[in-house]
C-alpha cells in the first residue's frame, strides 16, 4: 500500500482491493466490505462463487493477474497449498515481479512455515504481507461479530486496520512476522479445552436432572458465559453437529500447540486433558461432525443417553448484521 498518513480518516472506497477466495468464510467477508462502500474486486478457482457477489457491490476478476493492480490484496483460502499456488504459482498474484500489489492480507488458517515462505516470497517483491487468521465462522461473520488478529509490518497494519474494522468487531495487532499465527492456536487449542469442559459440566447439570437447555441458559447468563458458549448451545441443546469445526482440525491445532510450548517451555496440562478428549473424538471415526460430538463422547462414558431437547436457544449472533 501506499505510505499514506494512517491516522488520516479513511473514505470508502479510496482504496482498490483485491480478495482471492469466494467460500463460505470468504464470501461474508468480501462482502461486508462491499457493502461498507468499499471497492472489491473478486477472484475465485470456480467463477460463479464470485459472481454471486455481486449482489453485494463486488466485482469479479476473470483471473489472479487482474488484481496485481490493487492497493490491497485478501486471501482467504483453504489451506497452504492453496495460498502457495494463488501466490506464487503459475498465474500466481506475485508471479510477475514487475507488476504486483502494494499489500497482501492472508486471512487463511496456515502453518507458521507457509506463512513464513510466502512472508518472504512478498517480501523479494517490495510487498508488504500481514498474518490475519480470523476467529469465527460464516454465520459469525455475517452477524458482524467476527474477530481478527494480525502481525507484520506495523506501518501496513496501520493502513489496513480501517479496512479489517468492516469485517467485525475489529483486530487486535501483536506484532511483528507470525506472531498472528501463534495466537491463533493459543486461541484454538482454548476452544477445545472451553468446550471439552462445558460437554462434562453440561453432563453433569443433566445427569443431575436439569434440561440442557435450562442449564445452558443459566450459564450463558451468568459471569462464566461467554459469545462462544452461547454460540455452541444451540447444538448441545439440539444435538445437531453440523460441522463448522471438524475433530481432525481441532486435533491438528492442539498438534501445533504443544509443538510451540515444547519450543518454548510452557506446559499445559489442562490442555493436554483436552487434547485426549478431542483425540477420542477422531479415533470415534465422527470426523466428519462438528467438534461438538465431545458431549455425546462425555455423556458415553457417564452412561447417559442423549436426546434433542425440543427448545429455543438464543445463540448470540443477533450482532450487528451487514455494515
Amino acid at each position: 500500500m501506499t505510505a499514506s498518513d494512517p491516522h488520516a480518516p479513511h473514505t470508502p472506497g479510496s482504496v482498490a482491493i483485491g480478495w482471492i477466495g469466494a467460500g463460505r468464510m470468504g464470501a461474508a467477508m468480501a462482502s461486508r466490505l462491499a457493502l461498507a462502500g468499499e471497492d472489491v474486486t473478486v477472484w475465485n478457482r470456480t467463477r460463479a462463487k464470485a459472481e454471486a457477489l455481486t449482489d453485494t457491490g463486488c466485482h469479479v476478476a476473470d483471473t489472479i493477474a487482474d488484481l496485481r493492480d490493487r492497493a490491497v490484496v485478501f486471501t482467504m483460502v483453504s489451506g497452504p497449498a492453496d495460498l502457495a499456488a494463488v501466490l506464487v504459482g503459475d498465474g500466481g498474484l506475485l508471479a510477475d515481479p514487475d507488476h504486483v500489489p502494494g499489500a497482501v492480507v492472508d486471512c487463511s488458517t496456515v502453518d507458521a512455515e507457509t506463512s513464513a515462505e510466502m512472508r518472504e516470497a512478498c517480501a523479494s517483491r517490495g510487498v508488504a504481507f500481514l498474518s490475519a487468521p480470523v476467529s469465527g465462522n460464516g454465520k459469525v461473520v455475517s452477524a458482524g461479530l467476527l474477530t481478527l488478529v494480525v502481525s507484520g509490518p506495523e506501518q501496513t497494519w496501520l493502513e489496513v486496520a480501517p479496512l479489517l474494522e468492516h469485517l467485525g468487531q475489529g483486530a487486535t495487532y501483536v506484532g511483528e512476522g507470525d506472531a498472528a499465527r501463534l495466537a491463533k492456536i493459543c486461541h484454538n487449542v482454548m476452544l477445545g479445552v472451553v468446550t471439552q469442559c462445558m460437554a462434562e459440566i453440561t453432563v453433569l447439570a443433566e445427569k443431575g436432572g436439569m434440561s440442557r437447555a435450562a442449564f445452558l441458559d443459566f450459564l450463558n447468563k451468568s459471569v462464566m458465559g461467554s459469545t462462544f458458549t452461547r454460540y455452541k448451545s444451540p447444538a448441545f441443546v439440539h444435538l445437531d453437529y453440523s460441522p463448522t469445526f471438524t475433530p481432525l482440525l481441532l486435533r491438528k491445532d492442539f498438534d501445533l500447540g504443544f509443538a510451540a510450548a515444547h519450543d518454548l517451555d510452557v506446559p499445559m496440562p489442562v490442555a493436554a486433558a483436552a487434547a485426549a478428549a478431542v483425540q477420542a473424538s477422531v479415533s470415534s471415526g465422527r470426523v466428519d461432525e462438528d467438534f461438538a460430538i465431545l458431549l455425546d463422547l462425555e455423556a458415553h462414558a457417564s452412561g447417559l443417553a442423549l436426546k434433542p431437547e425440543d427448545a429455543e436457544v438464543d445463540d448470540g449472533l443477533s450482532g450487528t448484521g451487514t455494515p
